[in-house]
């Protein structure tokens, strides 16, 4: 038992922390280049997790996930800090701002859909000396590429909701006209809050879902 959960935690940790780690550098190197240095001068334009570990959300939530067999896994990295007043043009790269997280972790699925493909190509006789030593490579490999295609998939589907502060909340902010725009964006105080009694209530999962099952047919599609 404690050695399958260490190997379900070996196979997940990497796909997990990637995909929530380019997440938030995407916002940040897309604010950057919009005109907020702002994380950038706080050292958060780096792939380096330290630098982006939440303690609940990057290690214990996930854990928790895990030991409990959840059939989805999900964490996420401290935020990127973005000045929205820095921007070039605030409400409109806002939008891309927030976009560049979600469309990240796309990459990042299909990136994974690639990896699976090119690893279900080769070929290599099994009777060969060489061949254990390559499936005990190999094998780990699959697994964390299967897992991050589900991993950031969810990760996009997610964070795409329309509440702030989630990504698809300020995306919304930034594309409705006033005064619905600043009635949303004052709703994000107690935007985790909607989101937990979504999450619990399971409305989230109603409307995330079929999201969630299109995009996992469309990348196996690719397969």
């Amino acid at each position: 038992m404690i050695e399958e959960t260490i190997i379900r935690i070996s196979i997940w940790a990497l796909p997990v922390l990637a995909a929530i780690v380019f997440h938030e550098v995407a916002h940040g190197w897309v604010a950057n280049r919009l005109g907020d240095p702002t994380a950038a001068r706080m050292g958060r334009l780096t792939l380096n997790p330290l630098a982006h570990i939440d303690l609940f959300g990057t290690i214990i939530l996930p854990l928790l996930l895990i030991v409990a067999r959840a059939p989805f896994l999900f964490g996420y990295a401290k935020p990127v800090p973005v000045n929205f007043y820095n921007l070039y043009h605030p409400k409109r790269d806002m939008i891309w701002v927030a976009l560049a997280g979600p469309l990240t972790n796309i990459l990042l699925a299909l990136g994974s859909v690639l990896i699976l493909k090119f690893l279900g190509a080769l070929e290599f006789s099994p009777d060969s000396s060489y061949a254990p030593y390559l499936l005990a490579v190999l094998n780990p490999v699959y697994l964390m590429a299967k897992n991050s295609v589900v991993i950031n998939v969810v990760l996009a589907v997610f964070n795409a909701f329309p509440i702030p502060p989630l990504d698809g909340g300020r995306v919304l902010v930034g594309v409705l006209p006033e005064p619905q725009s600043s009635a949303l964006a004052r709703v994000e105080p107690y935007g985790f809050l909607i989101i937990l009694v979504l999450l619990m209530s399971h409305v989230m999962d109603a409307v995330m879902g079929p999201a969630v099952y299109f995009l996992l047919r469309l990348f196996d599609g690719i397969l």
